[in-house]
């Protein structure tokens, strides 16, 4: 499968929210789009990245940019997960990987030795007309909502 790139057309999906509600990518159409993908509610990385979008939460506003996260986890998990971390952005669920496949971050992993599939901690930012202007794979958590920041 080919890798999505700087250019391509941000692939729409329909997953539900953390909100209780179906979203689609294309609803948000004329503004950026932070799109990232991380493993797992609750563990350390993820809650980092979660809370340091939460933190620059106003310097994307005023970018006219919005955060949505995309995991495995289902509803329940991501209603814990912003509660306990106050998080004012949207979680879906994409709990067969189907979106996580089309975006090319459903990876096999090295867990402790073990061979898994997972989710590749990744970032695309998605310009007002839904094409992708920027990919983060691999992304380290550390210094990653200042690039982000940068680019929009």
């Amino acid at each position: 499968m080919e890798l999505l790139a700087p250019g391509s057309v941000a692939p729409d999906f329909s997953l539900l929210a953390s909100n209780g509600q179906q979203v689609s990518l294309r609803q948000w159409l004329g503004k950026s789009v932070v799109l990232y993908f991380y493993p797992k509610d609750n563990t350390p990385g993820c809650t980092q990245e979660a809370c340091e979008f939460r933190d620059a939460q106003s310097q994307l506003e005023a970018k006219q940019a919005i955060i949505l996260g995309v995991s495995r986890d289902p509803i329940t998990a991501h209603t814990k997960f912003i509660g306990k971390f106050n998080l004012p952005f949207l979680l879906l669920s994409d709990p067969d990987g189907v979106v996580a496949g089309q975006y090319g971050v459903w990876k096999e992993k090295n867990m402790y030795g073990k061979k898994v599939m997972g989710i590749e901690r990744s970032t695309f930012i998605i310009d007002p007309q839904g094409v992708i202007s920027h990919v983060f794979r691999k992304v380290k958590v550390a210094g990653h909502i200042e690039q982000v920041l940068k680019l929009l």
